[in-house]
């Protein structure tokens, strides 16, 4: 069985990030991204008809919706960079931007557990999700002949090979394997091929693998770069939530010498959370432990802030009607009056801690007694 779509393979992506791609390199890149799209649309589209038609539909679903949800951000995206590029009339800071939108991270949206590849490592998943599914339903693209399958495969293989590359020391031996098998595998059935040996049977359960091989590379690269951005993040958090303790707890100190009653809130210390740890799991404790202990803080900072603020208001508004006062008619007792109400305020103000609900107290009945005589 034959798919009429031929096969798409994803353009190589231009520059690097936060660089400035030339126009010309951009709007080839894009011309090729914007046919690589819609190609493997076409071809995600037959492909799915051909999985509703197998006796595995249930089994290959994973895959499709897989493929299409990888194919829907790798869309989004090529859509933004289109805005930015507004046919061309781009100069550095926009070509600066779409660099950035083509090897910063895109969320994959539930594809591979929502990781966030870049568009290129996208574009090459789907290559690899793609190959797959072509391989399980034992469908040859139209367009391509066994020589041309092989030479997918090789690309294929050696783009394990840079992949392998970056691998962590715990993981790289294994996945050298891996890619020695490949390479080795790929290497026979060319050879084979060559001298006129029927290799249809062979050739699909290798392309299988690769794609499969390849795509757990990538996820496995997104995931530690994920990791380490929230390590990253963590230590910047936890460095930020350090000083604004530190400050809080300045706050808290002069606000209890400053009034009373004053707020008896803990202010937490974040070191007590100890270092940041490097397991995932214990990461995402961490993050949440981190959070509890901004919104703390916070809480703290407003309830100890807004303490001193009343004492300020409260100072501010007796002034203000010890002036007002100064146009009141003079008359037996009240000038009197309102003096000992002001000089009483006046009193608890330069007492220390100021006492907040006599200091209220007695500018609500300066307030009073002051708009009654006028």
């Amino acid at each position: 069985m034959t798919v009429g779509t031929p096969t798409a393979t994803a353009p190589s992506p231009p520059g690097r990030i936060g660089s400035s791609i030339p126009a010309k390199e951009l709007l080839a890149f894009l011309d090729a991204l914007g046919s690589w799209r819609d190609r493997r649309r076409a071809e995600l589209d037959e492909l799915d008809q051909a999985a509703l038609n197998s006796a595995d539909a249930d089994a290959l679903s994973g895959d499709i919706v897989l493929s299409m949800a990888v194919w829907k951000a790798v869309s989004d995206r090529y859509e933004l960079i289109l805005v930015t590029w507004d046919s061309g009339r781009v100069g550095t800071t926009e070509t600066e931007r779409i660099s950035t939108l083509i090897w910063g991270g895109l969320d994959t949206g539930g594809a591979a557990g929502s990781l966030a590849v870049s568009l290129p490592e996208a574009c090459t998943l789907s290559d690899a999700l793609a190959s797959t599914l072509r391989a399980k339903l034992a469908l040859e693209p139209g367009d391509a002949d066994l020589a041309a399958r092989l030479r997918q495969l090789r690309a294929g293989v050696e783009r394990i090979n840079d992949l392998v590359a970056i691998e962590p020391a715990a993981t790289r031996n294994a996945a050298i394997a891996t890619h020695h098998d490949l390479d080795r595998r790929t290497t026979d059935l060319t050879e084979r091929a060559k001298r006129g040996a029927d290799i249809g049977g062979l050739i699909g359960p290798l392309e299988i693998d690769a794609a499969h091989a390849e795509r757990d590379l990538i996820v496995g690269a997104a995931t530690r770069r994920e990791r380490a951005a929230d390590v990253a993040r963590a230590r910047a958090v936890r460095t930020e939530l350090e000083a604004q303790g530190q400050a809080v707890r300045t706050l808290a100190d002069r606000c209890v010498a400053a009034v009373t009653p004053a707020p008896r809130l803990a202010v937490p210390d974040v070191t007590a959370l100890g270092p940041v740890p490097n397991t995932p799991a214990e990461l995402e404790k961490y993050l949440t432990r981190l959070d509890a202990v901004r919104r703390a803080l916070g809480q703290a900072q407003t309830a100890y802030g807004s303490a001193l603020e009343r004492k300020d208001e409260l100072a501010g508004r007796l002034d203000a009607y010890q002036v007002k006062a100064g146009s009141v008619p003079r008359s037996s007792g009240t000038t009197e009056d309102l003096a000992e109400l002001y000089r009483r305020g006046r009193e608890v103000l330069d007492a220390e801690p100021v006492d907040l609900v006599r200091l209220g107290a007695l500018v609500a009945a300066y307030q009073t007694y002051l708009g009654v005589t006028t």
